[in-house]
């Protein structure tokens, strides 16, 4: 059988472990007056485009896409066929 005092130090540890709990977990975990940071800011993008640089873009400027062709060889293999 349960006694009334059991009763009443069950609910005295309870309230305790609450009361408890809620400073502990404040004390632990951060809260939104805690949480701060800085950032860098960014200057947003442009759809613009400037005049590209006369060194790099220019008419005597080399084509790094044009096809590269060593001596002239009449095959279109790159392996030499052995008949072994």
């Amino acid at each position: 059988m349960i006694k009334q005092g059991d009763i009443a130090v069950v609910i005295l540890v309870v309230s305790i472990s609450l009361v408890a709990s809620y400073f502990l977990g404040n004390a632990i975990i951060n809260t939104d007056a805690n949480r701060s940071t800085e950032v860098e800011v960014i200057n947003p993008i442009s759809a613009e485009f400037g005049v590209p640089s006369d060194n790099i873009f220019n008419d005597e400027a080399l084509n790094p896409t044009e096809l590269i062709r060593i001596g002239d060889d009449g095959t279109n293999t790159p392996f030499v066929e052995s008949n072994d």
